[in-house]
């Protein structure tokens, strides 16, 4: 990589991505074989394979290719881990045994990025060795700033066990911007709206050529976020559609002879990417067969049981995701998921689901108004809201921006890939 080129890494909770660019270009984004055809992002996914036979060897994948391994599997007798992101500020997850060896979130982390790196160096033919990496406002589970501390150094250590020999880390709402401000031949002030995964961050910067070339820090005049997003919004319709048809509700009889709820922590781990795949445990799945054996409904848990050893839980969020994508367009759709005996078809309307999100709304509400009040701008002042991430499609979360600023002034672009361009162009800087 010349000197006079740079390289941005959006390292997301479902999706990240790798741009580069040279001075006085245009980014150019990395792109990976997903098998049905190429894609400019790279899912954040791992997957360790047993092989159909379950024995040794295990072979780890990475990303797209994980994707198509655990497909391609008849019978799931691997590991798919999803979200990882998601746990960088947790005190409570440092490290996870996958089929006896156990692993450290850094080193899983690192699997994740060194394939990024690697498969990007292949496709832009060139060596990537220093990177601006997007970072949350606020991380998912970031008590304080000593959790945020954690986090980044969490990441830190997997980008250098992933071979990154420098890095920098830059907020993933002002990688937006720069991405925004690229053709932008007029200054603007802006509000920068980054809906991911796990996050929903927010900056209010002064963008355009006045402001280009200069300290960054001056322009910016505030930064929020909330851990919330695209995830907690999957999870609301897991929470209300999926759980109470595998027991969610249901009872039990105890040892001495109670009628008892089946614990609804397991379900709430059903409402998580990245806590589904760890009720795959021994522990875990030996107490579902134990509350089975007692249930009144036992068919909801032999449903739970299949949905859980069978690893389907990505298959799910799928069905999950292709539902929330069609209440954006539409004011109604179904849940449908299929696997052998456990079948799921229920309706939904868009205003069931915003109802369920009321409180994800009003939390990202209030992070808006909070962030506005703190820089001491009026609503009318600001010239243009990009919204970007996968969650600015869902159209309660842009009547928030269009009842505060006006649909006229609201911009889109570059859902999943506008974070990794703008760090690009941050890097030139």
């Amino acid at each position: 990589m010349s000197a006079r080129s740079a390289i941005g890494l959006d390292f997301g909770t479902t999706n990240s991505s790798i741009a580069w660019v040279s001075e006085g270009g245009e980014p150019v984004l990395a792109s990976f074989d997903a098998g049905d055809g190429a894609t400019e992002t790279f899912r954040s996914v791992l997957y360790f394979d047993r092989g159909e036979d379950g024995e040794d060897p295990v072979s780890t994948h990475a990303g797209p290719f994980a994707i198509a391994r655990y497909l391609a599997a008849e019978e799931k007798t691997g590991r798919l881990i999803q979200s990882l992101k998601s746990f960088l500020a947790s005190r409570l997850f440092s490290a996870t045994s996958i089929f006896g060896v156990s692993y450290r979130l850094e080193s899983l982390i690192a699997i994740i990025l060194r394939a990024l790196r690697e498969e990007a160096e292949r496709t832009l033919e060139i060596s990537i060795d220093r990177v601006v990496v997007g970072r949350p406002v606020h991380f998912v589970h970031a008590d304080d700033e000593s959790d945020a501390e954690l986090a980044l150094n969490r990441l830190a250590a997997g980008l250098r066990n992933a071979g990154f020999l420098e890095f920098s880390f830059e907020f993933e709402p002002v990688g937006a911007a720069y991405h925004y401000e690229s053709d932008l031949q007029h200054d603007e002030l802006i509000l920068i709206a980054d809906f991911g995964g796990g996050t929903s961050d927010f900056s209010l910067l002064r963008v355009g050529p006045s402001f280009r070339g200069g300290s960054r820090r001056r322009t910016i005049l505030g930064n929020d976020g909330v851990p919330i997003a695209g995830d907690a919004f999957d999870g609301k319709l897991i929470r209300h559609l999926v759980t109470p048809l595998l027991g969610r509700g249901a009872e039990f009889r105890s040892q001495f002879g109670d009628t008892l709820p089946i614990p609804n922590w397991v379900f709430g781990r059903l409402e998580r990417w990245h806590h589904l795949s760890f009720l795959k445990s021994p522990k875990v799945m030996g107490l579902l067969y134990d509350l089975r054996r007692e249930a009144f409904e036992p068919e909801k848990l032999d449903a739970l049981i299949h949905l859980i050893s069978h690893d389907l839980g990505f298959l799910l969020f799928r069905a999950v995701e292709a539902t929330k994508r069609e209440l954006s367009t539409g004011s109604s759709s179904r849940l449908q998921f299929e696997d052998d005996d456990l079948r799921i078809d229920v309706p939904v309307t868009r205003s069931q689901f915003e109802s369920w999100i009321e409180e994800e709304l009003a939390a990202i509400s209030g992070c808006v108004d909070g962030l506005m009040a703190r820089a001491e701008i009026e609503c009318g002042d600001v010239d243009r809201v990009f919204l970007t991430g996968g969650s600015s499609f869902v159209p309660a979360v842009r009547r928030i921006f269009a009842e505060r600023f006006g649909s006229e002034r609201l911009r889109f672009g570059g859902e999943l890939t506008s974070v990794a361009n703008g760090l690009a162009l941050r890097a030139l800087e």
